[in-house]
C-alpha cells in the first residue's frame, strides 16, 4: 500500500477469528468518526462482506480472470490501464462510513502479470484516499510469502487461547520479518478468551517465551455468535457488547504506542 494514515493488517491461522477481529475494527472505527475506511477482503474465502452487512458479487480475482480471457474485449484506442482501473473502481463497493473491496482467489498459474502490476498500483493509489484500511488476510502465512500484505502500520495476528495457537502466531511473525516486509508493529491478539477471565500463566509465558507484544484479548462473545449464526452485521452491535469494547481497546492501545 501506498502512503496513508494508518493501515491495519489483520492475520492469523483458520478458524481463530480473524475476520470477527477485522469486522470489529472496521465498526469502532467507523462508529468512532475515522471515516472514510478501506475494508479489503484479502481473504479467498470472503466473509468480510457478511459481517459489515453488505453484498459482495465482484472481486479483483475475477477482474483479473475476465480481463485475461477477454483481453479482446477492451474497448478500440482505451488504454488497457484505463480500462483495468475503471473496471477496479466498479468493484469497489460503497457503504456509509466505509468501501469495500474484495481480492478474491489469489493469483495462479498463468497469471497475467500486465493486470497485476496495474492492480497493485491502482491499489496503492486509492488506499491513500482513506484514513484507515483494514486488510481481512487469508489463513495461514501464504499472504506473507506472496507479498499480499506488503506494507500496514500494524500486523494483528489473531490466535485462541492455545499454546499451539501462540506458536503459530509466533511463526508468522517470525516470516513477516524474515520476508523484510514493510510492517511498523506487529501484535498478537488471543480470542475467544472465556469471559470474566485472564490468560493463564501457561498461555502468559509462552507469550513471554516467543517475545510476542500482546495488544489485547477478545472476550468470548455470546452476541458474536448469535450475529455469525444469523447473518447480522456487526453494525447492529451494542456499543457495551463484550467484543465491541474489547476491540476498541485493542485499537486504542495499538495507536497509542
Amino acid at each position: 500500500m501506498s502512503r496513508i494514515s494508518t493501515a491495519i493488517a489483520v492475520s492469523g491461522k483458520g478458524g481463530t477469528g480473524k475476520t470477527t477481529l477485522s469486522g470489529l475494527l472496521i465498526v469502532s472505527l467507523v462508529k468512532a468518526g475515522k471515516t472514510p475506511v478501506l475494508a479489503i477482503d484479502a481473504d479467498p474465502n470472503a466473509t468480510l462482506n457478511e459481517t459489515l452487512g453488505v453484498k459482495s458479487d465482484k472481486s479483483i480475482g475475477l477482474l483479473r480472470e475476465e480481463v485475461r480471457e477477454n483481453i479482446d474485449s477492451i474497448p478500440v484506442g482505451m488504454p488497457k490501464e484505463t480500462f483495468l482501473e475503471y473496471q477496479i473502481q466498479d468493484a469497489v463497493i460503497e457503504e456509509k462510513g466505509f468501501d469495500m473491496l474484495a481480492m478474491g482467489r489469489p493469483e495462479g498459474p498463468g497469471c497475467y502479470c500486465y493486470v497485476n502490476s496495474v492492480l497493485r498500483k491502482y491499489m496503492d493509489q486509492i488506499s491513500g484516499n482513506y484514513p484507515y484500511v483494514v486488510m481481512d488476510n487469508e489463513a495461514g502465512m501464504e499472504h506473507l510469502a506472496r507479498n499480499t500484505t506488503r506494507q500496514a502500520d500494524y500486523l494483528l495476528i489473531t490466535t485462541d487461547p492455545s499454546i499451539r495457537g501462540i506458536e503459530t502466531a509466533a511463526r508468522i511473525r517470525d516470516l513477516a520479518e524474515e520476508e523484510r516486509l514493510k510492517i511498523g508493529h506487529i501484535y498478537l491478539v488471543v480470542n475467544r478468551v472465556e469471559p470474566d477471565s485472564e490468560l493463564n500463566s501457561a498461555l502468559k509465558e509462552k507469550i513471554d517465551e516467543r517475545k510476542l507484544d500482546l495488544a489485547g484479548i477478545i472476550p468470548r462473545d455470546s452476541l458474536i455468535e448469535e450475529f455469525d449464526l444469523e447473518g447480522k452485521p456487526f453494525f447492529d452491535l451494542p456499543d457495551d457488547a463484550p467484543a465491541m469494547i474489547a476491540a476498541k481497546k485493542i485499537l486504542e492501545q495499538i495507536t497509542r504506542r
